[in-house]
């Protein structure tokens, strides 16, 4: 009867590391988009923001404003910019900041 209190616990410590390991490795999107607003100018500068599969398009008051150095170092893999608007490819995170930053926005 002891063992099996002794593996019932070492089980139970073994799915608590797995939880905290599962809970410290997934991104923080709040604080990810709050960063990229930031490196986009702020929010007075974003005049729209779409989201089309992997890619965030956002419409801008003004590029030069924009931090493009720390927008790859946030994970972007690619960035197009056409007159006032950036396509930034972040792949499939890319709908995930949308969604914190519609909250922010």
């Amino acid at each position: 009867m002891d063992t099996w209190i002794q593996y019932l616990l070492i089980v139970l410590v073994l799915v608590i590391i797995s939880l905290v390991v599962i809970k410290l490795m997934k991104k923080d999107f709040s604080a990810e988009a709050n960063k990229l607003i930031n490196y986009l100018g702020g929010k007075d500068n974003v005049v729209n923001a779409e989201c089309n599969m992997s890619r965030f398009k956002v419409i801008l008051k003004d590029v030069s404003l924009v931090d493009k150095d720390s927008i790859q170092k946030l994970g972007a893999k690619g960035i197009v910019e056409i007159d006032n608007q950036l396509k930034i490819i972040f792949g499939k995170d890319a709908r995930q900041l949308k969604k914190y930053i519609d909250e922010i926005l």
